[in-house]
């Protein structure tokens, strides 16, 4: 059913078309051509004018085959979007059966490959005739820069993103992994202001925001909290000459958990560790704190993670669950009410010009898709 030499065309494709993260505008333009062609009724929302990205997100719809109007409707995401250095991607296909870039740049299989493999398992669904109930794929701008796609997405959500289940193709590990928790984050800023003096002359009028910073940090729980729960403290910015009480600091941290309850708890510990050491200097702490995305959490007796691990089973390979300590757009479909999980692809060295991508991994993740939308068909327990 799946056409191996097909589906690496199509891979290779992708990967030659630049699409660096907010110059989004060629893949989205090329993507929205190949799921027309498939049936599929491609609408792009207007979220690049708020987000500043090369395109908006595409949302494509297949209505259910003859008879299949009762089947669950299925979704399915990736994004377009790759890290840099992006531009100019030359893969090859190696003979130990790796996709690789030259060196120069990375490959993009961080989510093209995902790209490819649906594209191959709808194609050859429609040629053999199988039936299918109502299919959506969105296809995200920015997620590579902090989901920002999925998440204006979310602001909005159009009445077409209506799915039984939602399954993101974009994890590490190899094909049968399924991320069945992901934490939520929360995006924290942190300004401590004192008063500037003469380090030299007259020290003690001033107030040093470095050392009340210091000290903050110092009383924040910080690292791994708990097998749920982290926390970390990603830039520390302020002060300039050695003759200066510095009078402003800068920090930028975040949280993450899988449990919002702790989350709150983690942020709340960061905030009055702020508080309390502004106080005792007689300094200020200006405290921000954002959501970013929320959590998600599954166990093997949900149905979405059920169907998966049934169709995983069914391509002969084992379903191995796991919880992710990373945000992916499966998180903000969670948030829209849509169960999602994410499906590993089995690409190897994302991020890095040494990416590569073995071709079975690759044929495994669209047989995994074909199987999926088989099974909700099929009503198959």
């Amino acid at each position: 059913m799946i056409q191996e030499n097909r589906l690496i065309e199509q891979f290779l494709e992708l990967v030659r078309i630049d699409s660096e993260t907010k110059q989004e505008r060629e893949i989205a333009d090329a993507l929205k051509k190949r799921f027309e062609e498939l049936g599929f009724e491609v609408f792009e929302d207007d979220t690049a004018t708020a987000t500043g990205h090369g395109a908006g997100n595409l949302i494509c719809t297949l209505a259910a085959a003859p008879g299949k109007e009762d089947a669950p409707a299925i979704l399915f995401t990736c994004h377009m979007d790759t890290v840099t250095p992006g531009k100019g991607v030359k893969p090859r296909l190696d003979s130990d059966g790796y996709i690789r870039s030259d060196g120069t740049t990375i490959l993009g299989s961080d989510d093209k490959a995902g790209i490819a493999a649906l594209v191959e398992a709808i194609r050859a669904l429609k040629e053999n005739g199988a039936p299918h109930g109502k299919l959506l794929v969105v296809i995200t701008a920015g997620e590579e820069s902090g989901l920002i796609g999925s998440r204006a997405l979310a602001k909005s959500k159009p009445e077409m993103l209506q799915a039984a289940y939602g399954y993101a193709i974009d994890s590490n590990g190899k094909v049968g992994d399924i991320a069945v928790a992901a934490p939520t984050q929360a995006r924290i800023q942190i300004t401590i202001k004192g008063k500037s003096a003469h380090a030299g002359v007259n020290p003690e009028d001033g107030i040093s925001a470095i050392q009340v910073a210091s000290k903050a940090i110092s009383r924040m729980p910080l690292g791994r909290i708990d097998f749920e729960t982290t926390a970390n403290i990603g830039s520390f910015a302020g002060g300039g000459a050695t003759n200066i009480v510095c009078d402003r600091v800068d920090i930028a941290a975040e949280a993450r958990s899988l449990v919002q309850e702790k989350l709150d708890r983690q942020v709340e510990a960061m905030k009055q560790a702020c508080e309390s050491a502004a106080q005792e200097f007689g300094a200020k702490a200006e405290f921000a704190s954002e959501i970013i995305y929320p959590a998600y959490k599954y166990d093997e007796s949900a149905p979405v993670v059920k169907l998966a691990m049934k169709a995983i089973e069914n391509i002969g390979r084992t379903p191995k669950t796991f919880h992710s300590g990373g945000g992916s757009d499966a998180n903000m479909f969670n948030g829209m009410g849509i169960p999602t999980v994410n499906l590993a692809v089995g690409y190897e060295n994302i991020h890095t010009t040494e990416e590569q991508m073995p071709v079975s991994e690759l044929t495994a993740a669209a047989k995994l898709v074909a199987e999926i939308i088989r099974l909700a068909a099929s009503g198959e327990k």
